[in-house]
């Protein structure tokens, strides 16, 4: 297991450079091109691992936990330091770009998800010297609604607020939880790995990026940062994706001619697991052009 403190955090992080092989602590020496993957709200780099793997004889790829989710917890107790950092997406570009320069990453292709590709189209705009091409999935640009944002952020508090871990052994609940989420099941341990990063993630961060995520803020930034876009991107949507819905990513893929827009039918908000296949070749060709 690998970490690096950036501002008082220990992000973890990990190389996948075969698919034959567990994660890495470290890059071997290698002539490979590097491709970054960010997972989305109370994720983790766990679900990101079978694609990295089928992308690893191009690529090697380096996952990592966001601040707050996954093994990237925050210190207890809190320390103010830590605490001032706050949620912005902004600022978790800036841990980004902090841990590709601690690894030695000059240049590399992003695969994001969902708050992660949020979190990637503001590294394009503030970094875009430093991506080769990047991959958008499930992403798009929201339409400001004070009274629909007001509600999402009060039922938001509501299911932070409620994550006791016994949750875990309660039989069905990893379905029922994914529910909302999925147009195809995907494996029983993709199940059971969500719900328990979910009920794992920070109080802090898990409330404090719906707050920025999804917010008058956001609205207003995330189309100029769309249209900034300079690097060759494809935004991967799922059809029936309840989260994200394709009008959405239909919405940002207009503001841009470098950004090539897809829609992976029968899938919805992780159309990585639910058609892998299907995922996979789109990514590949959008990937040798």
């Amino acid at each position: 297991m690998a970490y690096i403190n950036i501002q008082g955090v220990d992000h973890y992080y990990e190389w996948i450079t075969s698919d034959s092989t567990e994660p890495q602590d470290q890059r071997m020496q290698s002539t490979k091109p590097v491709m970054v993957f960010i997972h989305g709200w109370a994720g983790s780099t766990r679900y990101w691992r079978s694609t990295a793997r089928a992308l690893s004889s191009v690529f090697d790829c380096l996952l990592y936990d966001l601040r707050g989710f996954g093994q990237s917890r925050l210190p207890r107790p809190l320390e103010p330091s830590v605490a001032a950092l706050g949620y912005e997406l902004e600022e978790y570009t800036d841990e980004l770009a902090e841990l590709l320069d601690r690894l030695n990453v000059g240049v590399a292709s992003l695969n994001a998800h969902s708050t992660g590709a949020s979190i990637a189209v503001l590294f394009l705009k503030q970094h875009g010297d430093r991506v080769e091409k990047a991959i958008l999935t499930c992403s798009g640009i929201f339409e400001y609604n004070r009274l629909a944002f007001s509600a999402f952020h009060q039922a938001s508090r509501y299911v932070v607020a409620f994550r006791p871990r016994w949750l875990l052994q309660m039989p069905g609940l990893d379905r029922l939880f994914m529910t909302r989420f999925l147009r195809q099941p995907i494996p029983a341990i993709a199940r059971k790995e969500f719900l328990e990063d979910f009920l794992d993630a920070d109080h802090e961060a898990a409330l404090g990026t719906v707050f920025t995520a999804v917010s008058e803020k956001a609205s207003l930034e995330m189309p100029t940062a769309f249209q900034s876009i300079k690097k060759p991107t494809l935004l991967v949507s799922g059809q029936y994706d309840q989260i994200i819905p394709v009008d959405l990513g239909v919405r940002a893929a207009s503001l841009n001619e470098h950004v090539h827009h897809v829609v992976i039918p029968n899938t919805g908000h992780f159309p990585m697991l639910e058609d892998p296949t299907s995922y996979l070749k789109t990514v590949k060709d959008f990937l040798i052009v």
